[in-house]
């Protein structure tokens, strides 16, 4: 029996997997399509996440589509606003129609000869496998497991008497009104949930090993909204896009230009919103410099507004142990608790864990290079959506989308069947994927593909320079091998 064949399966129905869908419809109507996704709803991470007060720490101007203007009055939006706008583009068009819920792709093997994928699928809570085959695979599945999140293996976790929860895994039965919680972590979930949690609490304090760059922005653009009351939608949100891209740009630049005055304007911030008592240097100055790891954005200050209202508080020392009724710290201080939230962080893994073969032989990506920051050294005919490290996720997922449809494109018109990228030069040599400082990042860098010392191996985590390699560079540039 003939396996069910499609030009392209997309990995994933959740933010890049809807837009890489939108891509492709729009630029190549000819292509059959469909997408795989492992849960039961569109939304990925959008969807995943249910703790108190979720919400992006990129403005939707940027974290949007390309292609579909954000027109809510918030430019920080929370989960829901997120994951409605998510499922509103895949209304569109009939996106919705190509989606296959609970199938769960486990492996893909490329045949040379055939030039397609086998790809081997879980399908419901009974696991029964399935096969598919395409000729092109793109997998946009993330980047974090959805199964687990990270927690450390604390001391005497078993003797705590309350609930302990990961934010991943919330649900709807955790109490926290009137309870004493702790929230460990010092990231971008941690100081969303305190605030969020503080409302009804009795009271959060926020345990911290080392202090985050944490950082206050108002949560509604009044440019924004004045551009999108008087102009037309796609022309204003495309001017409040490229707004926030520059503007993005020139900080990321200045952090690595003048790091030490970041700082200072950083914790100024800070300390304008504590007031002038508060111990910002115990609890808000960081060790590394600003954006070796990924800034804390905290709209309207609701991290601050909850710790001078006296609400949350934060603690900034070492766990020695769990006890009945709370942590005991190395300091000697001990936190009671009702509740403990470990936001400590994701567990990494490459294309969603998908195994890989090219030709009967097992491919080990951490052995690859990064091409363009969308495919694989040796492999064909797969790409993958990654957004970036200094911005928002989007704007490399929307054009790594284009360009794999550039790449259809160009393999239709000269009558070619495979793509690969090979790297033939001698004088590139591998750098770390993403020199990134920050826990969850270094415990699995090892596991993921490399980065060259040049185009278009390197990743420049710039949107301006993307734009020109991958909307309007080369196709057959010398480097891609087509058959």
């Amino acid at each position: 029996m003939p396996l069910e064949h499609h030009d392209v399966l997309i990995i994933g129905a959740g933010l890049s997997g809807i837009g890489a869908a939108h891509h492709l419809q729009t630029q190549c109507p000819d292509r059959t399509y469909a997408i795989l996704e492992a849960r039961d709803a569109i939304g990925g991470t959008w969807d995943l996440f249910r703790y108190p007060g979720i919400r992006s720490d990129s403005d939707m101007y940027t974290l949007g589509y390309s292609f579909k203007p954000w027109e809510q009055a918030k430019a920080i939006a929370d989960g829901p606003a997120i994951l409605d706008y998510v499922r509103d583009a895949a209304k569109d068009k009939g996106i919705e129609s190509h989606i296959r819920f609970g199938h769960s792709v486990k492996r893909a093997d490329w045949s040379s000869e055939d030039a397609r994928w086998s790809v081997e699928v879980e399908v419901g809570e009974s696991k029964v496998v399935q096969h598919l085959s395409c000729n092109f695979l793109f997998v946009c599945a993330g980047y974090y497991q959805y199964a687990q999140g990270f927690t450390p293996d604390f001391p005497g976790r078993d003797r705590f008497q309350g609930r302990v929860v990961h934010p991943q895994h919330w649900t709807d039965d955790i109490v926290h009104a009137g309870k004493r919680v702790v929230v460990i972590g010092s990231g971008a979930t941690a100081v969303t949930l305190v605030p969020a949690l503080a409302e009804q609490a009795a009271h959060v304090t926020m345990l911290q090993r080392s202090p985050t760059y944490v950082v206050s922005r108002p949560s509604q653009d009044g440019m924004a909204n004045w551009l999108r009351r008087h102009l037309p939608a796609k022309l204003a949100y495309a001017i409040n896009r490229w707004k926030r891209v520059l503007l993005g740009i020139y900080f990321f630049n200045l952090c690595q230009r003048d790091p030490s005055k970041v700082k200072r304007l950083i914790l100024g911030g800070v300390r304008m919103a504590l007031g002038p008592d508060y111990d910002v240097a115990k609890h808000f100055n960081p060790s590394y410099k600003p954006w070796e790891q990924r800034l804390c954005l905290v709209p309207d200050g609701d991290l601050f507004k909850a710790i001078r209202s006296q609400r949350a508080s934060v603690v900034t020392d070492q766990i020695e142990s769990f006890t009945e009724t709370g942590i005991q710290l190395t300091s000697g201080q001990t936190l009671s608790a009702d509740l403990i939230v470990t936001a400590t962080g994701l567990n990494l893994q490459v294309l969603g864990g998908l195994q890989l073969s090219v030709d009967g032989q097992a491919v080990d990506l951490a052995k690859t290079l990064s091409y363009k920051g969308a495919m694989y050294s040796g492999v064909p005919n797969l790409a993958s959506a990654f957004g970036y490290t200094n911005a928002s996720w989007t704007l490399k997922a929307d054009l790594t989308s284009e360009y794999v449809c550039r790449l259809l494109k160009h393999m239709k018109r000269k009558g070619l069947s495979q793509c690969t990228p090979r790297n033939t030069d001698p004088t590139v040599t591998e750098e770390p994927w993403i020199s990134f400082s920050s826990g969850y990042f270094q415990r699995s860098v090892h596991l993921f593909q490399k980065q060259g010392s040049k185009a278009p191996w390197k990743l420049y985590q710039n949107y301006p320079l993307d734009i020109m390699m991958l909307r309007f560079g080369r196709v057959d540039d010398g480097v891609m091998s087509f058959a």
